[in-house]
């Protein structure tokens, strides 16, 4: 079994394996990086960093991907298609040129490298992107039971970051923050508590947009959860995501993500990362941020594959619970209108994850909004 995180981050600090650049108390690191970090194997085929810093009185490494962006892109606006519908109510000129940076935030069964093609199409627009592995994700730092999970200390988690790359300065740098699924909810906590630097907001079918437990999913107790957790496998996993996510179809392109995270739960981390995947699921059911759409105040995108049946705890419902949950035809129509300044984009033909279902339609939509 793997050593605590916070011994292979003191051990790595003596030895030359990594070459650390200073950031006030903090420090990113360039690499090498062993095959196996903190329980995941998965090849990135993106070049990543570490992020080593405290919180709640551990050292924990956050991975990061840090992509610069390419040549601006000369491409023209293309006539607004048909499944655009705009509730926005007014729009704000830059008053000087800035650089440009996009947040993505990644799912519960995502991780940063799943964002690998929305990336380079936003590099292409001229973005330095940001893609960070969540504490308790993929290959950042695993404190299962040590750490309290909270969507506020992602966002704190995740706000440190972009203030080591110097990107919190308003004046310098417009920043655009995109989540999709687990990633939605943490990209709205994150624009609610630091709405001075993001500039847009771009939800992709977040959950989050019921309020579970008030419409009657039975909270669970923690031991049943983390019990769910540990039994979750390559075949369990590939038929919650298939059902759910990608309407009963299956490809290559969602194999790769299912085989990642299998990997993880069966990894070197194995029980940190199902212990803090079970608070990561309490975290959802008891932070809900549906009731404070109505205070997001940057410029927002939701995007919204109708087809998608995710739902919190749906699958421990009763019936009469389940059956009205995870709409998503009518959640996105119902939080466009909460949210002040907000574009609907819909895909009716589509579930949990357009940009990995049709992602040339997806980034498509994505730009012609981000160009206006």
């Amino acid at each position: 079994m793997k050593s605590l995180n916070f011994f292979l981050w003191a051990a790595s600090a003596a030895t030359a394996i990594t070459t650390p650049m200073k950031t006030d108390n903090n420090t990113i690191d360039t690499g090498p990086f062993p095959s196996d970090l903190n329980g995941s194997n998965f090849t990135y085929t993106h070049p990543f960093k570490l992020f080593h810093f405290h919180s709640q009185g551990l050292p924990l490494e956050m991975v990061f991907i840090d992509l610069p962006p390419a040549a601006a892109s000369t491409t023209t606006a293309t006539t607004q298609p048909q499944h655009f519908r705009s509730t926005r109510k007014g729009t704000s000129k830059k008053a000087t040129p800035r650089s440009k940076t996009a947040l993505l935030l990644h799912g519960k069964n995502f991780c940063s490298i799943t964002w690998s093609v929305t990336a380079t199409a936003l590099q292409k627009a001229g973005y330095r992107v940001i893609i960070p592995d969540q504490i308790g994700f993929c290959k950042s730092s695993k404190p299962g039971p040590h750490y309290h999970f909270s969507l506020h200390q992602l966002a704190l988690n995740t706000f440190s970051l972009l203030s080591a790359l110097n990107l919190t300065d308003p004046h310098d740098n417009e920043v655009t923050v995109v989540g999709h699924s687990l990633g939605g909810m943490l990209a709205t906590r994150f624009s609610l508590l630091y709405p001075q630097i993001v500039s847009n907001l771009v939800l992709v079918n977040p959950i989050g947009l019921e309020p579970y437990l008030s419409l009657g999913v039975p909270y669970p107790d923690l031991s049943s959860t983390l019990e769910a957790e540990q039994s979750s496998n390559y075949k369990s996993i590939r038929g919650y995501e298939q059902s759910t996510y990608y309407l009963g179809a299956w490809a290559p392109e969602y194999d790769v993500w299912a085989v990642m995270l299998a990997q993880i739960y069966a990894g070197s981390e194995a029980q940190r990362f199902a212990e803090g995947q079970a608070r990561v699921v309490d975290m959802v059911l008891t932070q809900p941020v549906f009731y404070e759409f109505s205070r997001v105040r940057a410029n927002t995108l939701l995007m919204v594959g109708t087809k998608d049946t995710t739902a919190i705890g749906k699958q421990w419902s009763p019936p009469g619970v389940q059956a009205m949950l995870g709409k998503y035809e009518v959640l996105g129509k119902e939080t466009a209108n909460s949210i002040p300044n907000c574009t609907l984009v819909e895909f009716g033909d589509l579930g949990h994850a357009p940009q990995i279902q049709a992602p040339d339609r997806f980034h498509s939509a994505l730009l012609q909004w981000l160009r206006e």
